[in-house]
């Protein structure tokens, strides 16, 4: 059964128009900037995703990841899938994000969210997961990133690592320890 699946499009101004004429909606539609959802969204139903902004703590928190439950076309409908208010119901409309990375202040109307079938070993702290995958490609650099990384799955034969050669390092700053 194929799920049902709805591309939403950003609605990208410039903040003061004033000061960049020369800024196109075609050159902001296409702007990939962290922290803020990207132009094209392409929804399914029951996949999920997580929250890239907070509007509403508790429960709504950055990294919140949900079940996408209902699609319509200036809210969706989810259901929260860990931490506070795991399995409550929720909407999240879209909403005004005003990036500052730029030089050109410009403001993405959007829904505040990613899709989420990975996560970083930080946005995994703290979280029960039934089958994790890690890649340690390259050695992790913070104190405990492998450990926490190891140890969202309780069942071992559910960890599945990807380390080229069978071996990884856990880098340790040597000057501190003295």
């Amino acid at each position: 059964m194929r799920k049902e699946m709805k591309e939403y499009l950003s609605m990208d101004t410039i903040m003061d128009t004033e000061q960049n004429t020369s800024c196109t909606t075609e050159f902001l539609n296409s702007l990939e900037l962290s922290g803020v959802p990207s132009h094209k969204l392409q929804l399914k139903l029951n996949v999920p995703d997580m929250l890239m902004q907070t509007f509403d703590a508790p429960p709504l928190c950055r990294g919140t990841r949900l079940r996408i439950t209902k699609l319509m076309q200036n809210i969706l409908g989810a259901t929260i899938l860990k931490g506070v208010g795991k399995g409550e119901s929720v909407i999240i409309p879209r909403i005004p994000i005003i990036s500052t990375d730029l030089p050109v202040q410009f403001e993405r109307v959007q829904f505040p969210i990613k899709l989420s079938f990975a996560v970083t070993i930080n946005n995994a702290q703290g979280q029960s997961l039934l089958v994790a995958g890690v890649h340690l490609e390259k050695p992790r650099f913070f104190h405990g990133q492998q450990y926490i990384a190891c140890s969202c799955v309780s069942d071992e034969p559910n960890l599945h690592i990807f380390a080229p050669g069978r071996r990884t390092y856990n880098i340790v700053n040597s000057t501190i320890l003295e």
